[in-house]
């Protein structure tokens, strides 16, 4: 590519899930003359299909041993699409949990699979059919917004193009959160409750605090 005059495209390695890819980034990022073409690594979320829990932790030490490479999520979605749930809201949590852990332990970008499916979850040429943000019905022209359309807003509407993520940690295990500071100094937080409970909480910067309730299994984005 380099020879070819395409020297100043950004070259992402791996673009798999984060099981493996502390293994892949020693290999790419410790061999200088591989290293020296890869921008950065992408990866997926589905390692869980052994039974486990989602390795949130592997992005964090890929990130601290390879400070100066850049991490992206460039890919994920709900597998085994069923047309009786667009609405099932465990779906958006998944979107929540992945990109609120993703961001915080140094991912700079965060995108899904499929913005938009059709009625079937498709269309896939290997009949891989899955939930989207978005479901158009081809028949009616309906839209369908289902719930991880949303939690994507909570990011996307407020989390502008070049902000940098700042410190945000939270007190209470039931809640996770990431903050990001914006280019017109407005800080963005995300929080979101995992729990079956209300929760209310203190939101403390520096010397200053704001007491704010957050309801079961809801995210919300806090704007300062």
């Amino acid at each position: 590519m380099e020879k070819s005059g395409l020297g100043d495209k950004k070259i992402i390695v791996w673009d798999h899930n984060r099981d493996l890819m502390n293994h892949r980034a020693n290999v790419i990022f410790d061999d200088p003359e591989a290293s020296k073409y890869a921008w950065g690594m992408g990866f997926h979320w589905y390692e869980n299909w052994t039974g486990g829990e989602p390795m949130f932790e592997n992005v964090k030490k890929v990130q601290e041993a390879y400070p100066t490479k850049n991490l992206i999520f460039t890919e994920g979605c709900v597998e085994k699409f069923d047309s009786n749930k667009y609405q099932l809201w465990a779906n958006g949590e998944r979107y929540g949990r992945s990109m609120i852990n993703d961001f915080s332990n140094g991912t700079v970008a965060w995108t899904d699979w499929n913005i938009l499916l059709d009625q079937n979850g498709g269309p896939n040429h290997v009949g891989n059919f899955c939930f989207a943000p978005i479901h158009a019905n081809t028949v009616t022209g309906e839209l369908i917004y289902t719930p991880s359309y949303y939690y994507i807003g909570h990011f996307s509407k407020f989390i502008r193009p070049n902000a940098k993520r700042i410190s945000s940690v939270s007190s209470r295990s039931q809640l996770i959160t990431t903050s990001f500071v914006n280019e017109d100094g407005k800080v963005i937080t995300v929080v979101m409750n995992q729990s079956d409970k209300e929760a209310k909480y203190n939101l403390c910067v520096g010397s200053e605090s704001a007491s704010v309730t957050i309801l079961p299994h809801a995210i919300q984005t806090l704007v300062y």
